[in-house]
């Protein structure tokens, strides 16, 4: 599977009372990934959302992510995204197999983003990119590390971080293979429009 496009990343605050209509509106626009983040400790509850996530993302054919949590995402035969506070990545990737997609936060570290590589990660995430709402204590990595990044990084790269319909085209432009959104998408008035602007965001990458 190629990784490139939008990225759609869930949140449980953002999604309360409308969480699957905003999930499915967001597949219907043609997202290449989803990531279900939830921090909560409710296993169970963590479990039921992510298998249903899971059966919708095969009908339309989108693969799901699971944010921080290996065992889950083996649990369900799917992919995984990992923190620096997550630990290494290996012990994931002998636990998912060759084949799964696992993602690596890797800040604006190019550094860690190559150390990512040799465990063996399938793309890394840098941000946030611009300003972010959902972190705004995040350091923002810019479209001059991206450049960067790009020159010396052979893995997908995927941007996250205050990512907006009006500033995502240059990070296409230099470079950036998935561009990660939550509110961009989630905080649409309805479900039309969560679906207009993941079209949108993805036109960026046939335009490029």
């Amino acid at each position: 599977m190629k990784l490139r496009g939008v990225y759609a990343i869930t949140d449980s605050q953002l999604l309360a009372g409308k969480f699957l209509a905003y999930v499915e509106a967001a597949l219907d626009g043609g997202i290449t990934l989803l990531q279900y983040r939830d921090k909560s400790s409710d296993e169970a509850r963590r479990l039921r959302e992510a298998d249903t996530l899971m059966k919708l993302c095969e009908r339309y054919k989108t693969q799901l992510i699971i944010n921080d949590d290996a065992e889950l995402a083996a649990r369900l035969g799917v992919g995984v995204h990992l923190g620096q506070t997550d630990g290494p990545l290996t012990p994931a990737r002998t636990l998912l197999g060759r084949k799964a997609i696992i993602g690596s936060t890797c800040h604006a570290s190019i550094d860690l983003a190559l150390q990512a590589a040799r465990e063996g990660a399938s793309y890394v995430a840098f941000g946030a990119i611009y300003p972010s709402s959902t972190k705004p204590e995040a350091e923002t990595s810019g479209v001059d590390m991206l450049v960067e990044a790009r020159a010396r990084i052979k893995l997908p790269i995927c941007v996250i971080g205050g990512i907006t319909l009006d500033n995502a085209a240059p990070l296409v432009a230099h470079g950036a293979d998935l561009l990660a959104v939550v509110s961009t998408l989630f905080a649409a008035p309805d479900t039309r429009e969560v679906t207009r602007r993941a079209k949108a965001l993805n036109a960026l990458f046939t335009a490029a």
